[in-house]
């Protein structure tokens, strides 16, 4: 899905697990036209979620060349990827980055995630750096033009799936030759592997200038 997203930062009172209440500044994504329709937009959409006030206290461009929901995740992840391009005449090597924001349960997955969206690209690629977005949501916006409806309720749906919860390990019985034993064997397999790369940190505070295509050549 390709779109000019704005950050929005809302402030309101939340409630915490304990109960207790809080003021919390979170920062949403609304796809829109201009800063008036993105404000308008992320007040309307808001509305329906927090019945006390909120405000809200900034609105910038994004720079997220793409928005990429999966299923059963609820967290986001933000991508560098690198394309890489070869000059024929020079015979050096090019890269360019872009970000995309990846809905998934952990780096790791948000790595296999970010593979699986950049499957179709031609060219070569790298991605050096994953980190963990404090995006809370992002809200796609319908035109009402065909076709785009069931683009939207698709991007939702896969939005909206909840993880599915761990299933318990599973027992076996083993009997051995003198007598019989119940074991308990955990069919569950646990890897601690890590990505080689520890991800890269990135400062979504800095100030950003939207490129349709989110592209930042490097020599």
């Amino acid at each position: 899905m390709s779109a000019t997203w704005y950050e929005c930062k809302v402030k309101y009172r939340k409630t915490d697990d304990t109960g207790a209440q809080r003021m919390a500044t979170e920062p949403y994504l609304v796809d829109a036209i201009s800063y008036t329709e993105a404000e308008a937009r992320i007040n309307e959409e808001m509305s329906a979620y927090i019945s006390d006030e909120f405000k809200i206290t900034n609105i910038k461009v994004a720079n997220y060349a793409e928005i990429h929901p999966f299923e059963n995740s609820d967290r986001w992840f933000k991508s560098k990827v690198s394309l890489i391009a070869y000059d024929e005449e020079s015979g050096k090597e090019r890269k360019s980055n872009m970000y995309l924001l990846i809905q998934a349960n952990d780096v790791r997955e948000a790595f296999d995630n970010t593979n699986e969206a950049m499957k179709n690209t031609m060219g070569d690629y790298t991605i050096p750096a994953i980190a963990e977005s404090p995006i809370m949501d992002v809200f796609p916006y319908f035109s009402g033009e065909e076709g785009d409806l069931q683009k939207v309720e698709r991007f939702n749906t896969l939005k909206n799936s909840i993880p599915e919860p761990e299933e318990e390990p599973e027992t076996e019985v083993k009997e051995t030759s003198d007598y019989s034993v119940v074991e308990e064997v955990s069919k569950e397999i646990e890897t601690n592997d890590e990505i080689d790369q520890e991800p890269m940190i990135i400062n979504d505070d800095e100030e950003s200038e939207f490129v349709p295509v989110a592209f930042d050549e490097e020599e």
